[in-house]
């Protein structure tokens, strides 16, 4: 695979030499004869920081590439708002793994919504997804009219064949699929069946945070970010596009691959970036900063500094403070928290949290350390400590979150979940001194 660097770059390739027009963008007669057209992720008038278009030199208009739909429904994909039909009560929640599929399953399938958040018409909120499937189909596309996608991938590769050109992710990255954007998705070469999780954010697209006084570097550095070189399909045969708009599914059927983009130029593109370049910053002396430091996306909302998505990750690093409690501390917000394992454990959950589980604290619930991890890290020895072989992540929004049927019903929710608090003691007496912990 070969790509281009840069988080938001103004990009121009070509998979044919001179099918990229140079100086103008729509020439009355394109080269190889190709049809020019405009893909617009914003209003014409956006500002010029935030405006997004790509011009595409393809094979067909896309005019070309739909047809008369029919709808279609994909029953565990759940948008936002809708209807809350289990009984489940509120709390804190934790699921294991979801199981890998034994009977044949395509990535629209296989999506499994956990929660969602926010109103998809007023393009405000997201939805999490977990993802199993073991079987592709050649001939089936799809376009989100709905929102962007991230993939977050956790057991096996997954490839997306994009309008744009082709993207290969595998578990330790992550992949932004654009709004709108017809695309391919297939598991990995080699690979038998994959499992992951999605976030399929439905307000402003997701960018990189404010570095504030941190500065011009680390955390996510744009040049980490890698978008793919122009490559197309030149297929004459039956295929179907699925497109997903305010929460339902059409199809259409050409007679043809939709992936027929030979060359384009812009700035509205698929992109993936490697977690492990993330370069986080941290307390070097005492204390514990904000989980914000581990921020590697975050979508805006309306408010300020309060974002509609934020995608956070809790990669290897050293801990060094003195005198400190180093997990997250105990906490209550205003923002819901979605969390997924890649790999690895969690240094506030180490028990019953493992990778490719989830977990779910909706605002303004409390939420911290279990008890075992209270107790390690309140006796541990504060050596500079590394922790190795992790990648933990959340899906942050500003909205609830609401469980869908599925999550509160699955096999896979463990019931015991709030028993990992049960045993924290009270430590309490009235008289001074720092408690020995039972």
């Amino acid at each position: 695979m070969r790509y281009q660097s840069g988080f938001g770059n103004d990009f121009e390739t070509e998979a044919l030499p001179g099918a990229l027009p140079q100086g103008q963008n729509s020439p009355q007669r394109c080269n190889y004869g190709l049809y020019a057209e405009q893909l617009s992720g914003s209003a014409f008038t956006a500002p010029r920081g935030i405006n997004e278009r790509s011009w595409l030199y393809r094979i067909r208009p896309s005019v070309r590439h739909t047809g008369r739909f029919s709808e279609v429904t994909y029953p565990f994909w759940k948008t936002a708002p809708h209807a809350v039909q289990h009984g489940l009560p509120l709390g804190q929640l934790r699921w294991d793994p979801l199981p890998l599929p034994h009977h044949q399953e395509t990535f629209l399938s296989g999506v499994r919504t956990m929660t969602t958040a926010g109103d998809v018409l007023s393009q405000v909120g997201m939805a999490a997804h977990v993802y199993t499937w073991n079987a592709d189909r050649e001939s089936e596309y799809v376009a989100n009219a709905d929102g962007e996608l991230l993939f977050v991938p956790q057991l096996g590769s997954i490839q997306l064949f994009t309008e744009l050109g082709i993207i290969e992710v595998r578990p330790g990255e992550i992949a932004v699929l654009p709004r709108g954007m017809f695309c391919r998705v297939a598991k990995g070469p080699g690979e038998g069946v994959v499992r992951g999780y999605v976030c399929e954010n439905y307000g402003s697209r997701f960018t990189l945070p404010e570095r504030g006084p941190i500065g011009a570097n680390c955390l996510a550095n744009p040049r980490d970010f890698k978008t793919p070189v122009a490559a197309y399909e030149d297929k004459e045969s039956p295929c179907e596009l699925v497109i997903k708009w305010c929460g339902r599914f059409y199809r259409t059927t050409i007679n043809h691959s939709p992936l027929d983009v030979v060359a384009w130029h812009g700035n509205y593109a698929p992109y993936k970036y490697d977690l492990s370049t993330f370069s986080p910053v941290g307390a070097i002396l005492f204390d514990h900063p904000d989980p914000s430091i581990f921020t590697v996306l975050t979508a805006p909302s309306g408010e300020a500094g309060t974002a509609n998505v934020d995608f956070v990750i809790f990669p290897p690093r050293w801990m060094v403070a003195e005198h400190t409690f180093r997990p997250p501390w105990y906490h209550r917000n205003v923002m819901s928290e979605f969390m997924g394992l890649i790999c690895g454990t969690y240094d506030a959950k180490e028990r019953g949290f493992v990778p490719g589980g989830m977990s779910l604290h909706n605002m303004m619930l409390p939420h911290g350390p279990d008890a075992f991890g209270f107790k390690k890290a309140s006796e541990g020895d504060l050596r500079p400590t590394k922790l190795s072989d992790t990648m933990a992540f959340m899906f942050e929004t500003r909205f609830p979150q609401q469980l869908t049927e599925f999550a509160a019903t699955t096999g896979a929710i463990q019931d015991d979940y709030l028993d990992c608090w049960r045993d924290l003691p009270r430590l309490f007496d009235g008289t001074p001194g720092i408690k020995e912990i039972p």
